[in-house]
């Protein structure tokens, strides 16, 4: 009973958030509600935990994305006209 629960607030949190947040949200409450069930049978707490963990991090690789991108857009294009 308490695995359902778990899901429907991960479910919850997922509906709530970005496409970026929500998948960080889901793989962050599965493990987080897997991980503390078995420690001490806290799985909506890890649950809770892994979903903020997730869309921290599905936050961070997505800014990290943004500036690899605009990086690659402002390096100068090399059209092999040196002048030898």
């Amino acid at each position: 009973m308490k695995i359902i629960a778990t899901l429907c607030v991960a479910a919850a949190l997922a509906l709530a958030a970005d496409s970026a947040e929500a998948k960080g949200c889901l793989k962050g409450a599965v493990v987080g509600g897997v991980a503390g069930h078995y420690a001490g049978h806290h799985g909506m707490l890890g649950a809770a935990a892994g979903c903020l963990y997730g869309r921290h991090r599905a936050r961070e690789q997505a800014r990290q994305q943004q500036q690899t991108q605009t990086q690659s857009q402002d390096l100068p294009i090399d059209h092999g006209t040196s002048g030898m």
